[in-house]
């Protein structure tokens, strides 16, 4: 995926099913098949990178981040996550 000059890589540990990932893993398998030997050659965890960058890019990520109501939870009073 092409990143616009307005970006930066940033990596993070993100929470998600179990169900997604296997789905994910499944996809890239299917997509991109066997070699003359049987074997598959994906990098999941790129794809899963990829797929959660074009998410948060195509449900405009930016926006929700602007909304003070989206931090509700995340921080208790002088808290700071670590």
């Amino acid at each position: 995926m092409k990143r616009s000059r307005d970006t930066i890589v940033v990596n993070a540990t993100v929470e998600m099913s179990t169900r997604s990932l296997q789905d994910i893993v499944s996809m890239a398998k299917a997509l991109t098949g066997r070699d003359h030997k049987g074997h598959y050659h994906v990098d999941t965890a790129e794809v899963v990178n990829q797929m959660i960058s074009r998410f948060l890019q195509e449900k405009d990520f930016a926006s929700y981040v602007r909304k003070q109501e989206n931090y509700d939870g995340l921080f208790g009073p002088g808290e700071v996550i670590c």
